[in-house]
């Protein structure tokens, strides 16, 4: 503020002096002009009367700068000889310095001016104004913007202080919600001030933030439960056969206890599985074909409890990293195995918009349609047709899902025509960005 009104105020201080020497420069401009009309017109007085609008004094000289007429006779007409009108002008000014230390400065104009008659010559009419009043009047002008800048500097800092602390106390409320914000106290959320400016959408931009946050800690705390839960049944089953096998020797409970330790295992490899994909690594991809991952699947399935059978009538090239991607169809295709029926059905094809579409639909009981998008959630299992004796663990449609959403696509359940399951893959027909 110091640095605007000191800017300010030399501006101010500059054009109020300017203007008041350019208007006492035009009145005594104004003077001489009259006493070279005199000149012109042959009717100039030897004495010339007082000059008017504060002008102090006006003569003319003739050849040699002889001083021909005058209200009052200069000390020095000498000092004015060097001022005359440039060629082609008719009038020069100048602000002459003071003749003596302390003194005051004079504007001088001169006006060219031609005697009529046999004898008549070149005239020059000086005009002289002291600029005492000018100078006085910039004085008081600079020493009342010096008076004046400290209290309107301390009233704008005074403003200002107040304006930015009323400005800026949602901030502060803002900062100390987020202060109040612990792990153990995910559910509190920062004052909203209200309306439409940068601060309101802020607290809401950082309340939406702490709901994204709570949501996440929730389910990481769900699915330590979940995963804790799953764990902690296996190794039970594990420890209570090998007590039994060590009490007698028993090669049934041995097996038992090497179907259960298998089953740990592949809970551990899904968990480590969904870890990695929850940190949404780089994807290596590369032209994959759907239709050839489809036989693939169906080539390595041995004896399955219900056929399978692949619909592709041509390839269905697609981008994407081929290890995940036959994972995710694996996962698809041994849901619906498990539920299935009589049979398990697959179809790899091109979609409407180009892009590749993978089906998997079986004629088991379907998914109701509250939980087509519950299924997709961790250790989630529907029924007691779900359950741990048919080999499912609740993580093969979750690890599908994040396959799918890591290689920009989706993966949606709904119903099939004969009324089991469908679950439906789509993939961009591009490669996916880097």
């Amino acid at each position: 503020m110091a640095a605007v009104l000191g800017a300010g105020g030399l501006w101010l201080y500059g054009l109020l002096r300017a203007n008041l020497l350019d208007s006492t420069t035009g009145r005594t401009e104004l003077a001489a002009r009259r006493t070279a009309a005199q000149v012109d017109t042959g009717t100039l007085p030897a004495v010339l009367p007082a000059p008017e609008d504060g002008v102090d004094l006006v003569f003319v000289t003739g050849p040699g700068g002889r001083v021909v007429a005058a209200g009052a006779t200069p000390r020095d007409p000498a000092r004015f000889a060097g001022l005359r009108p440039a060629p082609g002008e008719d009038s020069a000014s100048a602000v002459l310095p003071p003749e003596r230390p302390g003194g005051e400065r004079r504007a001088v104009v001169v006006v060219g001016a031609r005697a009529p008659g046999a004898g008549g010559g070149p005239r020059y009419v000086y005009a002289v104004t002291v600029l005492g009043d000018v100078d006085d009047a910039s004085r008081t002008i600079a020493l009342g913007l010096l008076a004046g800048a400290p209290p309107l500097i301390a009233f704008a800092a005074g403003l200002a202080w107040v304006v930015t602390g009323r400005a800026l106390r949602p901030v502060t409320a803002i900062r100390r919600g987020l202060d109040a914000v612990t792990a153990t106290a995910l559910d509190r959320r920062v004052p909203d001030p209200g309306g439409a400016d940068e601060i309101a959408r802020l607290a809401r931009t950082v309340n939406a933030t702490l709901d994204r946050l709570e949501l996440a800690d929730e389910r990481q705390r769900r699915f330590t439960a979940d995963a804790s839960h799953e764990l902690r049944n296996p190794l039970s089953a594990v420890r209570a056969r090998l007590e039994v096998a060590l009490s007698r020797p028993d090669q049934e409970a041995v097996r038992a206890a090497l179907a259960d330790t298998e089953r740990l295992q592949h809970v551990a490899a899904d968990l480590l599985l969904l870890a990695r994909l929850d940190g949404r690594p780089p994807l290596a991809a590369e032209p994959v074909d759907l239709a050839l991952l489809a036989a693939e699947d169906l080539a390595r399935r041995r004896a399955p409890r219900v056929p399978v059978r692949v619909v592709a009538g041509a390839p269905v090239p697609a981008y994407g990293n081929p290890g995940q991607l036959a994972r995710l169809l694996a996962n698809l295709v041994d849901n619906a195995v498990r539920h299935a029926g009589t049979e398990v059905r697959v179809h790899a094809a091109a979609g409407p918009g180009g892009d590749p579409v993978l089906v998997v639909t079986d004629d088991g009981p379907g998914i109701p349609a509250a939980d087509r998008e519950r299924v997709f959630e961790r250790f989630v299992r529907l029924d007691g047709a779900r359950s741990r004796d048919r080999g499912g663990t609740g993580l093969g449609l979750a690890i599908a899902r994040e396959i799918a959403l890591a290689h920009g696509g989706g993966l949606a359940a709904g119903t099939a025509p004969g009324g089991g399951a469908r679950l439906t893959l789509r993939l961009p027909g591009r490669r996916p960005a880097s």
